[in-house]
């Protein structure tokens, strides 16, 4: 994908990985995404920010969980609702964004793309780069980034953990 393209150049395109996080579809760009798998255990870290719900040991490799409802200020996962992993690769890893449900990769035109506008909430903003208009509703692209790093330093909370004095 060229940064720059004359009026007679085709439209571009990029494929997405979505997902959906609180009824609202996100968006990554697949060439960041590792792999999507099915609720894994996780192991609590204590005085971790909010944000960081655990480790998963994923084939070996110890993987950050990113919770991307509290990453984005969006209300607690309801209980029985259990989170899926979406594992991107990132400049500082590899993390995985715990999401609601696991989309289909789809591919969009660029000429449907708007930046995210200066209304949105800006703990969303912080992390979505834009919008993109598809037939149907509004894709939201996530930039794992951002996610990824302010995952490790959002979050005044840190998860609960309780230790025992003797």
């Amino acid at each position: 994908m060229s940064a720059s393209r004359s009026a007679g150049d085709a439209p571009t395109t990029r494929q997405l990985c979505t997902f959906s996080v609180d009824g609202l579809l996100f968006g990554v760009d697949v060439t960041n995404v590792q792999e999507v798998l099915r609720h894994l255990p996780m192991t609590a870290v204590p005085l971790a920010p909010a944000t960081v719900r655990g480790l998963i040991n994923l084939r070996g490799e110890i993987v950050t969980a990113i919770d991307v409802r509290v990453r984005l200020g969006l209300p607690p996962r309801p209980a029985e609702l259990t989170s899926m992993n979406v594992v991107a690769t990132t400049n500082g890893g590899t993390v995985s964004l715990l999401v609601d449900e696991i989309g289909d990769v789809i591919e969009v035109d660029d000429q449907s793309f708007e930046k995210a506008p200066a209304t949105m909430n800006v703990t969303l903003r912080d992390a979505v780069v834009g919008v993109f208009k598809l037939e149907e509703r509004l894709l939201l692209l996530l930039d794992a980034e951002k996610v990824a790093a302010l995952g490790s330093m959002c979050g005044s909370k840190s998860n609960e953990t309780t230790t025992r004095e003797p």
